[in-house]
């Protein structure tokens, strides 16, 4: 046991925290509060959430753009502004 943790883990009381005890102290009646490790589950979560989010967001413009110049052709090809044809020939593959 060489680490503090190894030392916290096996239930004993590491030599640097023994001498902060006030001399006199009962270490059966003394409880020691540690502060518990830090979970990444909070930060990673945000992280996939922000992703997806920003992802989201592109897509609905993607969206909203593609339906304005859909209503923007066919408002001009209504009026006569603008002609749009579509060209397919009956023939796919010649031979």
């Amino acid at each position: 046991m060489q680490l503090p943790e190894d030392q916290w883990r096996a239930g004993h009381i590491p030599a640097e925290v023994y001498r902060q005890l006030p001399t006199g102290s009962d270490l059966h009646k003394i409880v020691i509060v540690r502060e518990a490790p830090r979970s990444y589950k909070g930060p990673i979560a945000m992280t996939l959430l922000i992703i997806v989010g920003s992802i989201a967001v592109l897509l609905v413009i993607a969206f909203v753009v593609q339906i304005i110049a859909g209503a923007a052709v066919s408002i001009l090809s209504a009026t006569g502004g603008l002609s749009y044809t579509i060209n397919r020939s009956k023939n796919r593959y010649r031979k």
